[in-house]
């Protein structure tokens, strides 16, 4: 049974077009490193999936063989036409979906495992779409997270809420990068599992979005 609501869904919820582009060109520039954060995030999973912020698709290649089924959710309309061919040549069945991260057009606990990737930077209502997550999934499901967020040094911290303020959002989809990932999920009522924190690139200068989180959470059913 499909795992979508009757409800349909808004196909343009996000509409960044230039930024899209943008992030069309440099996400397939910058997959020599990030394929293989791509691959650990995404290594051991199974049964059906849901991605939240499918972006163009640069993580359908990376689903093992065991995953069953993916629905890829993507509010925006060209990164998600660009989902739509990534999907053909996947070796996973891939539902590219328009949809918000807040208000997801899927039934409640539909997944055995939820993913997102470099998005909760700029979805608008975090508490709200990590609901949603916890939501979708099915008790004790499994959330892979890899994300870019807050740094641990007191000046490039402050560096980054200033960016955050000013001009970062408007310049890149409304993308945040001082966003705190790992403690999100805590307050959102999901169980930390392991996790690590990590610089992308590993090597070179050290910029606002270098510093990210990979790891997994589950679904807790605890108040």
């Amino acid at each position: 049974m499909s795992p979508r609501s009757a409800k349909p869904a808004s196909r343009d919820v996000v509409h960044h077009p230039v930024f899209a582009r943008f992030y069309a060109r440099q996400s397939v520039a910058a997959e020599p490193v990030i394929g293989a954060h791509r691959r650990e995030l995404l290594a051991g999973l199974s049964g059906r999936v849901i991605e939240v912020g499918a972006g163009n698709g640069l993580n359908f290649a990376h689903y093992p063989g065991a995953v069953s089924e993916v629905v890829a959710i993507e509010p925006e309309r060209l990164l998600r036409r660009l989902a739509v061919s990534a999907a053909l040549r996947a070796e996973v069945p891939v539902d590219v979906v328009p949809g918000a991260a807040e208000a997801l057009p899927v039934k409640s606990e539909a997944f055995d495992a939820a993913v997102v990737s470099l998005v909760l930077c700029s979805v608008r209502d975090v508490p709200r779409a990590l609901g949603e997550l916890r939501r979708v999934l099915r008790p004790g499901g499994e959330l892979r997270f890899f994300e870019h967020g807050r740094a641990p040094g007191r000046l490039m911290a402050g560096a980054q809420r200033v960016l955050d303020r000013t001009v970062w959002p408007p310049l890149f989809g409304g993308c945040h990068v001082s966003r705190d990932t790992p403690e999100a999920l805590r307050e959102a009522g999901f169980e930390l599992g392991a996790y690590r924190r990590l610089l992308v690139p590993a090597k070179g200068p050290r910029l606002p979005t270098s510093y990210c989180v990979l790891g997994t959470a589950h679904r807790s059913d605890a108040p």
